[in-house]
Parts: C-alpha cells; sequence; structure tokens
C-alpha cells in the first residue's frame, strides 16, 4: 500500500497545485515525466477541449488538462476517498468546470453519454485489465469526438486489441508505465492486405 503524500500539477494555471494521494490500494499516480511528454504532446488541442477521465484516481490527468486549457472535464471513481478527494478540488480549479461521478468505470461507460468528448484517458488500476473493456464503450456507446484524442497508460509490454479507429501516435515510458496517445479517426483506415 501506498503511503499517504501528495503529487503536484506540473504546468498551467494550477501549476504548482498539490493533490493528495490517499493510502489507496492499486492506487498509481501518473508520473511526472509521463503527464509532462503527455501535455506537450497535447498542448496545441488542449483550449477549449472536454476531457473524460473514467478511472481518475487522484485526478492529475483531467486537472491537469483543465490547467492547461481544457474547457470541461467529467471524471469518475470508485475508491470514495479518492472521489471525495477530487470532489474536493472542484472549488479550486474555478472557473474551469469539473464534474466527478462516484461509481464504477465501465457501468458509468455503458450509459448513454452527456455529450462528445474531444480527450480520454485510460489508465485503470494495473492489476484490473480494464483497457480493452473501457476502449470497446467509449468507442460502441459514442463518447468520443470525430477525431478525439486517446491516451492509455499501461504496463510496458501489455499488447492491446482496441477500436480499428484508433490510430497510435505517440509513445513515451517512464520506469514501468507506458503512455500511448492515439488518435480515433472519423473513418477507420483500410486493413492491409
Amino acid at each position: 500500500m501506498r503511503s499517504t503524500g501528495r503529487i503536484r500539477i506540473i504546468g498551467g494555471r494550477l501549476r504548482g497545485l498539490r493533490l493528495p494521494v490517499p493510502p489507496v490500494p492499486g492506487l498509481r499516480p501518473s508520473p511526472d515525466r509521463l503527464r509532462e511528454t503527455l501535455f506537450n504532446w497535447l498542448m496545441p488541442v488542449l483550449p477549449g477541449a472536454a476531457v473524460l477521465d473514467p478511472f481518475a484516481g487522484t485526478g492529475a490527468l483531467v486537472l491537469e488538462a483543465l490547467s492547461r486549457g481544457a474547457e470541461e472535464g467529467l471524471a469518475c471513481e470508485r475508491h470514495p476517498l479518492l472521489c471525495r478527494a477530487l470532489s474536493e478540488q472542484i472549488e479550486r480549479v474555478r472557473p474551469a468546470r469539473l464534474r466527478v461521478r462516484c461509481g464504477d468505470a465501465l457501468e458509468f461507460l455503458d450509459a448513454e453519454p452527456p455529450r462528445r468528448f474531444h480527450l480520454a484517458f485510460l489508465d485503470p488500476p494495473f492489476d484490473r485489465a480494464l483497457w480493452e473493456s473501457a476502449a470497446r464503450l467509449l468507442e460502441s456507446r459514442g463518447w468520443l469526438d470525430d477525431e478525439a484524442w486517446i491516451y492509455i497508460e499501461s504496463p510496458p509490454r501489455l499488447e492491446l486489441a482496441l477500436p480499428p479507429s484508433w490510430r497510435l501516435w505517440r509513445t513515451s515510458r517512464a520506469g514501468e508505465a507506458l503512455g500511448r496517445l492515439y488518435r480515433r479517426l472519423s473513418a477507420p483506415l483500410p486493413d492491409a492486405p
């Protein structure tokens, strides 16, 4: 179990904001190096973006996106302690809009989406193997904008079967975490012969 600590928002108007990291089994905040690389890649697409984080944990990814210009965020977290801590951050990120739902991410994603999102983060607990199920729901339930960006954080050697409209754009590794950024194509490319 991880000891209580804090991680920080690295850039934007909330730079330096410290987020609590409660001692929750399986909680593994994205390493600073991966977050810095990811948000450097996303800098041109963040202004005005709607961001979805169904495995929010500490909320570091969605809050970093809001800090750097995203217009609104929707986060889901199943652990009550993490959900409460993330809900408490809402007052600190105004005027950016952040909504938090407490509950199971797959049940959340299996519902009717309130809108389509420009960016989604898929960073579930590594021991739960939820990436492919979440990806299928994002695609089949209509959560994603036609040319949305999807960030997946996983163990480095994990092979994933993802929707055919998702194309790998960039990767970065920090320790035992691999960050992959995908772009959703509005019309899937034909399979190679």
